[in-house]
């Protein structure tokens, strides 16, 4: 999943509210809300009690998905620790077991390689 994150203030959904849930975070426990349209379900938006400046988009979601680059200055793979047998993770990029930082803010330590990284299972 693919997931930029943008500073929450300036943004507005421009059709209707979608729906939320809410749920603890496996990690921090903090609150996360999952937002989603009300009419079939597909989820939109990620908002963080841990981080109330920040909003999730689920990528797939945008008129144009390509628009947002991947590189390795902009982005990082978390939860590896939870992902199926057999992702690979491109060389260059930061990843993470699990969490980017502690509960505190505190940044953990990435891992990151110079040949592809294959999450065993």
């Amino acid at each position: 999943m693919i997931e930029p994150i943008f500073e929450r203030d300036p943004f507005r959904f421009t059709h209707g509210n979608p729906s939320v849930y809410t749920l603890p975070s496996d990690g921090s426990g903090k609150d996360i809300n999952v937002h989603f349209c009300s009419e079939c379900g597909t989820k939109l938006a990620l908002t963080f009690e841990r981080w109330p400046d920040r909003l999730g988009i689920y990528v797939g979601t945008l008129d144009k998905p390509t628009s947002i680059s991947v590189t390795p200055e902009n982005s990082k793979h978390i939860f590896l620790s939870e992902a199926r047998p057999g992702t690979i993770v491109p060389p260059g990029f930061l990843f993470y077991e699990r969490h980017a930082a502690e509960n505190d803010g505190t940044p953990i330590e990435p891992n990151v390689r110079k040949e592809p990284y294959v999450v065993e299972g």
